[in-house]
């Protein structure tokens, strides 16, 4: 089975508070884009997953979330482990805070449902999807959804109109925990107005989504990557971007567009930045 994996933005990113447990309660809302890795599953030998990639520096055991996705499939399926060899052909830029490995792993969830021939709803194969990382739940379900908790909680929202995107992932990658941890003691300059870009989406309005777009842990990054991201940003803006944010915990910088010319120009002025450039859509 060929199934594409999607790669996913952050329209809106907030983070609300530290929780008892360690982690953050985040409020976002994630949006799908046409730019997406192609996984290839086939039933093999063995009683054990195997992945592979077209990038060598990627794991090829359980630290793939790939891996432990078909590995949390049958567990909470009641089966034991089987053999299956997944392909996974990385399109989705690396550490880019695009949930490349959460929607690979996803993709596999998908895939595995499909094959044993549906016996589970799409929420509760997100259900499934919360044990493997915190992203995955939404990249199961894909679309323009509203996500809150640690990203598990999840409301679907009306499409986003259709636009052309603009990214580019910096030459340089963010760690996340250590982002994660510097949100701390970072004072914010804002918040996104999440509930203002809910309302724009429901009257069909893609300039009132992009007006409101921003992203909290912007105010987090390194001085220097932070000036990057923002070169990224004012060069979307000023070839028509409606409007221009960072995904995730980055670096990946992105832009929406109305008009597909001035996208076309945004990516090619893009290329001039360094790092990896892509021009896409939403979905």
């Amino acid at each position: 089975m060929e199934v594409q994996a999607q790669a996913k933005l952050n329209l809106t990113l907030d983070v609300i508070g530290k929780r008892p447990d360690g982690y953050h309660d985040l409020r976002m809302i994630m949006q799908s884009v046409a730019l997406a890795d192609r996984l290839t599953l086939k039933q093999a030998c063995g009683t054990q997953p195997q992945v592979r990639t077209n990038l060598h520096f990627l794991p090829n055991n359980e630290k793939n979330l790939a891996v432990r996705a078909a590995l949390r499939w049958w567990a909470a399926r009641g089966q034991a482990p089987q053999g299956l060899d997944i392909a996974i052909d990385k399109r989705i830029p690396v550490c880019a805070g695009m949930a490349g490995g959460s929607s690979d792993a996803a993709a596999v969830l998908r895939a595995l449902n499909t094959m044993e021939g549906e016996p589970l709803s799409p929420m509760e194969v997100a259900k499934i999807g919360e044990q493997v990382g915190s992203d995955v739940p939404y990249c199961v379900i894909g679309g323009t959804a509203l996500a809150e908790g640690r990203g598990e909680l999840l409301t679907p929202l009306p499409p986003l109109p259709r636009c052309w995107v603009v990214l580019c992932k910096p030459e340089f990658s963010i760690s996340t925990p250590a982002l994660f941890a510097r949100i701390d003691g970072v004072r914010l300059r804002c918040r996104p107005d999440t509930q203002g870009a809910v309302a724009a989406l429901e009257a069909g309005d893609l300039p009132g989504v992009a007006r409101r777009m921003y992203n909290v842990f912007e105010d987090a990054l390194p001085p220097r990557q932070q000036a990057r991201v923002n070169d990224i940003k004012n060069t979307l803006i000023q070839c028509g971007a409606l409007g221009a944010s960072m995904s995730g915990t980055g670096p990946t910088a992105f832009g929406l567009f109305d008009d597909e010319s001035c996208a076309r120009q945004a990516w090619e002025r893009l290329h001039d930045f360094g790092g990896e450039v892509f021009f896409t859509e939403t979905v």
